[in-house]
């Protein structure tokens, strides 16, 4: 396992992000720009390289990794802060990862997000 948290809160209009096809995770405090729009993570290390080719594991449903930007593990393991694109092989921001292009799973205090090789 290279990364795992659990959803701790919800922020109040995540739902606007959502309808875009991507979801933001900060540990607390967040910024205050952000704060209705992220998914409030514990923040803990992490224990490896994401890399394409990695997955994606939301509630038991897994998610290949296409693209994972330059400061994207920096700011998970620090933060808690990670950008997740359900868009597939476009190009990625520096602090976030993009996953094969699926419909986006409905996260909710308690779900819990992986990393695995």
């Amino acid at each position: 396992m290279i990364y795992h948290t659990t959803v701790k809160a919800v922020g109040s209009d995540v739902e606007a992000f959502a309808k875009k096809g991507f979801f933001i995770t900060f540990g607390e405090p967040a910024l205050v720009s952000l704060k209705d729009f992220c998914y409030f993570v514990e923040v803990n290390p992490v224990m490896g390289e994401i890399k394409p080719g990695s997955r994606l594991v939301i509630d038991e449903k897994e998610y290949k990794i296409t693209e994972v930007g330059s400061i994207a593990a920096e700011n998970l393991g620090k933060l808690g802060h990670l950008t997740v694109f359900f868009h597939g092989d476009r190009e990625c921001l520096p602090g976030s990862i993009c996953v094969e292009q699926d419909q986006m799973p409905e996260l909710k205090a308690g779900s819990r997000i992986s990393i695995i090789e």
